[in-house]
């Protein structure tokens, strides 16, 4: 592969331009047969103390009591679902204030890909996507992340990434995950695309040799398209320290207009606006399964899907009012 529950209200899943917002008051035709609590996932509203209080002490008591499942990858579904969305879910909702739309087009159970742009210097736009379909998804899935290496060789990350839900980016792995019935996220630009310049913001990098379209093939699953617009702005890279990365072993070292000059407060993201789109998924089980080895087909696929996701930032691009507003 190439690149790397409380009782209050549910949260409002916002989209773009005029539709209006999901929420209980008012909810879109497309929402109109599905039960006001299928929308959000419980606690992705307003939480409260004691709700926070309850939902901790459950979790403890799931760890004591050995409650709580890892599966072959190591991911830990309990961690991620009651430790890590918590952190997560304020900065999705109150601090980036995540529109998203589409998500009609990810299917509820089974096998599929998700394949997005990649940028933003840290890789925050993941996990952004994983919190809007856990939360605001009908079927509250776990997005399992395809990682660059570099994620699993820094000794404390690497246990971290895999419980919640990181895979090495190989292609065994990726052809495992989708052919057990997962919903799996690759960002095929990888590094290219995370850690390019402020000046080649929304330009896509070149996709690699379409290693995510062979698996999807080979498992037979669709290919989703997903377009984030609001990460490039989180962290304006301005120049990049080569000889200090290559030093350190990493693929880049950014200069932003915060950091290192601010120390510290410096890794602090700047509160950008953001919007995820997924898009019309790419059906691949009209292929037979050995078209994973027919490197044209494999290649126009790539293209016409690195194509769909460039549109769909200029056009979201378009409507945005304001990078911070």
């Amino acid at each position: 592969m190439d690149g790397p529950a409380s009782a209050d209200p549910p949260a409002t899943v916002t989209e773009m331009g005029p539709r209006p917002a999901v929420g209980d008051a008012d909810r879109t035709a497309d929402d109109a047969d599905r039960p006001a609590d299928d929308a959000e996932r419980p606690g992705a509203g307003t939480g409260d103390l004691e709700s926070a209080l309850a939902g901790v002490l459950a979790f403890l008591r799931r760890r004591i009591t050995g409650d709580y499942v890892i599966d072959e990858h190591g991911f830990d579904a309990d961690l991620t679902e009651h430790v890590l969305a918590p952190l997560l879910r304020p900065i999705y909702r109150d601090y980036f204030r995540v529109e998203t739309r589409g998500l009609e087009n990810i299917p509820d159970t089974g096998g599929a890909l998700v394949v997005a742009n990649h940028s933003g210097t840290l890789p925050v736009d993941a996990l952004m996507m994983a919190m809007a379909i856990l939360d605001h998804h009908p079927a509250h899935r776990n997005l399992r992340m395809l990682a660059a290496d570099l994620v699993f060789a820094v000794p404390f990350l690497a246990p971290f990434a895999r419980k919640i839900g990181n895979t090495l980016a190989c292609q065994a792995d990726a052809e495992r995950l989708l052919g057990a019935g997962h919903l799996v996220g690759v960002w095929p630009e990888g590094f290219k695309g995370v850690g390019k310049p402020f000046r080649d913001r929304y330009t896509l990098q070149r996709f690699g040799r379409g290693g995510f379209v062979s698996a999807a093939l080979r498992a037979g699953v669709p290919i989703i398209p997903c377009t984030v617009v609001g990460a490039e702005e989180i962290y304006p890279m301005i120049g990049n320290a080569k000889s200090l990365a290559r030093l350190l072993g990493l693929p880049y070292l950014p200069i932003t207009p915060t950091f290192p000059w601010l120390g510290l407060f410096g890794l602090v993201p700047l509160p950008s606006k953001w919007y995820i789109e997924f898009g019309e998924p790419v059906a691949t089980d009209v292929h037979p399964p050995e078209a994973a080895d027919d490197p044209m087909l494999v290649f126009e696929l790539t293209d016409s899907i690195r194509e769909t996701i460039q549109h769909t930032l200029y056009s979201l691009l378009m409507q945005r009012r304001s990078v911070f507003f």
